[in-house]
Parts: C-alpha cells; structure tokens; sequence
C-alpha cells in the first residue's frame, strides 16, 4: 500500500456535488471525444474465453481473473484487462470504415494492482479505436490524433469550472510531445517516472512517445504487451515508437499524471517483430493473431483514457477512492478518513 496524503487537502466539492459533476464530466467528455474522432458507441464485454489471444496482457505479468462456465465444457473466460485487441475485432465485424471509430465503457478487475491514491482493483475507462489507412501508420498522424483527444479534454476542464467556479482551469492550451529517448538523454539520472514528472512540471501537460521498445541506453520506459501497440516501427532521427501516453501535471499530488495509454497498433510486420523480441512467437498459432496475420482486422489506432482517473483530475481529487467505490486496505481507509479525504 502506497498513500500520499497531500497538506491541508480539502475537497473543493462535497459528496452531493461529486457525485453530480461526476456524471457531468463523463457525458461531456464522452460525447466531445466521439465527435473529435467520429466514434460511434458500442457495448463491450467484461469477459472473454481464454486461450484466444484476445485478452489483453498489459505489462505480460498482470493475472487476469478468471473462472469455469458449467454450460461450455468448463471452459474458462477472463474478466477483460483492456479492450485494445477486441476492438479491431469489432471495427471488422461492424464494417467500420476509414476515419470513422468505435468507443465503449470498460470495467475491469485488475487483482495485482499496488494499490495507491491512483490504482485500484477496479478500472473503469473508454476504449476507442479507429481505423486508419496504411499511410498514416505514421508519427505524425499520431501527433494528430493526440490533439483532437486533448482538445476535448481542454474543452471538459473549461465547462465544468463553469459549473464549479471554484475548480479553475489549469490545462495549458497546447500539449508537449517527447520521446522516451529525448527523456533519457535528458535526465539520464531519473528513473522513467521522474522524467515524466519533471516534464509534466515543466510544461502541464505532455504526450510521451515511444513506449515499450529498448532504448538505446537499454532501459524500456515502460512494459507494453507486443501485440496491441506498434512500439517499434522506426520514426525520425533514429527512434522507434507509434504509441505513447498522455501525462498530465497533477497538483493536488505534485505528480505527473497518467490518464491514457494509447497508439497506432501492430500490423503483421510489427507484430511478427514485436512477439520476437519479447520471445512470445508461439502467440502466432491464436486466433486473434491468425486474424491479425491473414488481414482479417482492420488497421488501427486506438487506446483507453481513464474514466476515474479524469474525473480525480478535473475535480482535483487526491484518491481515486473519491471518485469510485473500490475495496481498500484497513489502514488506507483509516488515514484517509483522518485527512478529509472521503472514500466513497
């Protein structure tokens, strides 16, 4: 258990208000995301049948949750821990055409979880995905992306402190894109989290490109699974990456702020490559892979933004506890409730 519990912390809205503004910034936000990238609204599932490759392995050592179905054989399905490989298999089933995307609500249950002011066992976020042409499986077109998505996230912060004077807008007008490699060679003495932490400072809010791949000082940034995010198709000046996260500065933790991991995802090249270099190429012989391999998935971009994690932001909460009802350890609860902070 890891808690920070920020000096004179006061909540600027009560209960009553939280949980109103809670739901203002999720309708808002939703409806401004689908319209800066065309998104239509799906349903998506909470669980999937293991052994299919459509589950999503996130750093490849998270436990999915998982139990027997008595009418299919004893099969086994997992609670879902993403929906970044699912939703091509949705963009091909609903014949989703170029420039045009899908979003949906996804809850999972991630049991590995330190828990923190920012995770919990619960993950509530909006998966979305688009498709894209093979000439824009490209940095710029990333680039491109990224902005519309803060664009709406610029636009959410300013209509909510309409509604709540008291929540001033804090979100610079334009977001700073940085590779990995460009934070290394910058601050080689960090670890990846105080490079985004200084950056995130230093500019409000930031885009980190390229994760998942070795750099050239050998460190991975961060893990990324090989087979949903291309980190390591080739881009400019020798680096690698189409993916990134969006960081944002927290005042309220003096932290930087993750609230979305995103990407243009693998094609055949890049998956092949990818599932090499991490040593899991028996991954081939699933079927969403075979899929992916015999051009039956669209290519894409796509990614998950936090639903908590947002709402924690705008309401400049100090734990996720504030904006969704989780389980926590004893002692969590006790110094929270000691320190104002009010667990739902």
């Amino acid at each position: 258990m890891k808690l920070t519990i920020p000096k004179d912390y006061q909540s600027v809205l009560d209960l009553a208000q939280t949980e109103q503004a809670i739901k203002q910034i999720k309708d808002f936000f939703q409806l401004n995301l689908a319209s800066e990238l065309r998104l239509r609204r799906i349903t998506a599932p909470i669980f999937v049948k293991k052994g299919t490759g459509i589950n999503d392995d996130l750093n490849g050592i998270e436990r999915p949750v998982s139990f027997p179905m008595k009418d299919l054989n004893e099969d086994v399905a997992e609670i879902v821990q993403s929906l970044a490989k699912w939703k091509r298999m949705a963009l091909a089933e609903l014949d989703i055409k170029e420039g045009y995307g899908i979003y949906t609500d996804m809850n999972a249950i991630r049991p590995d979880e330190e828990l923190t002011n920012i995770h919990s066992l619960y993950v509530d976020q909006w998966d979305w995905e688009r498709v894209v042409s093979k000439e824009q499986r490209n940095l710029d077109y990333l680039k491109y992306i990224v902005k519309k998505i803060y664009a709406a996230l610029v636009r959410t912060e300013f209509h909510i402190s309409e509604a709540y004077p008291d929540l001033k807008p804090e979100l610079p007008e334009e977001i700073k894109f940085i590779h990995t490699e460009e934070l290394a060679a910058k601050y080689p003495d960090l670890t990846p989290f105080e490079r985004e932490t200084k950056e995130a400072k230093k500019h409000g809010a930031i885009f980190v490109i390229g994760i998942g791949g070795e750099m050239p000082n050998g460190e991975i940034h961060d893990g990324r699974a090989p087979d949903y995010d291309d980190w390591s198709t080739p881009t400019i000046n020798g680096s690698t990456g189409l993916n990134g996260d969006i960081i944002l500065w927290n005042n309220v933790l003096d932290r930087a702020f993750e609230i979305s991991s995103m990407g243009i995802r693998v094609d055949k090249d890049a998956l092949l490559k990818q599932l090499k270099i991490r040593g899991a190429e028996e991954r081939k012989e699933l079927m969403w892979h075979q899929m992916l391999l015999n051009d039956e998935l669209p290519l894409s971009i796509g990614g998950g933004i936090g639903q908590s994690r947002l709402c924690m932001y705008f309401l400049r909460k100090a734990h996720i506890g504030e904006i969704q009802s989780s389980i926590w350890p004893d002692e969590m609860k006790k110094q929270c409730k000691a320190s104002g902070i009010n667990l739902l």
